[in-house]
Order: structure tokens, then sequence, then C-alpha cells
């Protein structure tokens, strides 16, 4: 239960220091994912972020009606590819020292050793899935 709520709390501050410019922390992870992705398939994004694909792709849509993320057919017209738009990555710019400012704050609350070692731990529990 302290995990959820630990997860809800993050979300919450995560969100706070977004609020400026309109962006909610799950927006954030979607734009931070497919610029490190690329163009990638509905599919292959919702395996990175490990989300179910109709979720990813109700997430989606408002970010293709704000002009931040294209979503187009392949070759195949049952694949559908996604992109960050240049607006997109210019709102990524303009979010990433916000979302800094968001993980600074826990790490000072945390202390550096601790903050650290939470990455570390989380990272084993993304891997720990990746296993399924």
């Amino acid at each position: 239960m302290n995990l959820k709520k630990a997860s809800r709390f993050i979300t919450s501050l995560y969100d706070e220091y977004l609020r400026p410019i309109g962006l909610r922390s799950t927006q954030l992870s979607l734009l931070m994912a497919l610029e490190q992705a690329g163009t990638v398939t509905i599919t292959r994004l919702s395996q990175i972020l490990l989300m179910d694909r109709t979720t990813l792709q109700r997430d989606l849509k408002p970010l293709e009606r704000q002009g931040w993320v294209s979503i187009t057919e392949g070759e195949d017209r049952r694949k559908r590819l996604i992109a960050l738009t240049p607006e997109g990555r210019n709102l990524l710019k303009r979010a990433l020292p916000l979302w800094e400012q968001a993980q600074i704050r826990i790490r000072d609350y945390m202390g550096d050793e601790r903050y650290i070692n939470l990455l570390g731990q989380l990272s084993d529990i993304v891997r720990l899935n990746r296993q399924d």
C-alpha cells in the first residue's frame, strides 16, 4: 500500500511542477519515451512503457490533438507509427527543467545515497516485469 501511495504522491508532485506549461507527468513520460525511441509503432511504445496498448492509444489522443505527437499509418495499414513533432520537442525542452526541479526536491528530501538506491531498486522492479 505504501508503494501505491508513494506512486500517487510522486505523480502529483510532478504534475504540480509541470502545471505552468499545461502538461501532466503521464504525458511527459510519453514525450520522453518518444524522444528516446524515435518513430515507433504503438505496440513497441507500449512495450517500452509497460503499458496496455488500449490505454496508450487513449493517452496519445490528447497529445496528437495538441500537435505534440503525430500518428500515421505504416506501410502495413494495421500498424500505426507514433513520432514526436517539432512542437512536442519544443514542449519537452520546456518541461525538462521543471521535471528536474521535482527530481531535485525528492533527492534533497531523501539524500543522495537513499535516492540513488531507490532508483536502482525501481530499475530492478522494472527488470522483473520484463522477465515475465
